[in-house]
């Protein structure tokens, strides 16, 4: 089982679990970079959602990036094509 970022991104070998199809979820308790307080936006990734776990029922305790968020705070600066920068000494 491998993750979606990298193809050494190993999360587990020679493990049995049950059968698996898209769209079911499968919980890690420790999923390093995979987790928010790790995760970058490395080739404009989304961050995970993050759902607490307390007496047997999730809580949702932040929603996952969408690209409007990833793009928030980049400015927009416009460049004269053609037009050599002066360098100053």
């Amino acid at each position: 089982m491998v993750g979606y970022i990298c193809e050494t991104d190993t999360f587990a070998q020679n493990r049995q679990i049950s059968e698996i199809s898209e769209g079911d979820i499968l919980a890690f308790s420790n999923a390093g970079a995979y987790c928010y307080s790790m995760a970058s936006n490395y080739n404009s990734r989304y961050r995970p959602a993050e759902v607490l776990w307390h007496n047997g029922k999730a809580h949702l305790i932040r929603e996952r990036e969408t690209m409007e968020d990833i793009l928030h705070n980049q400015v927009e600066v416009e460049i004269e094509v053609g037009v050599e920068a002066e360098v100053e000494a």
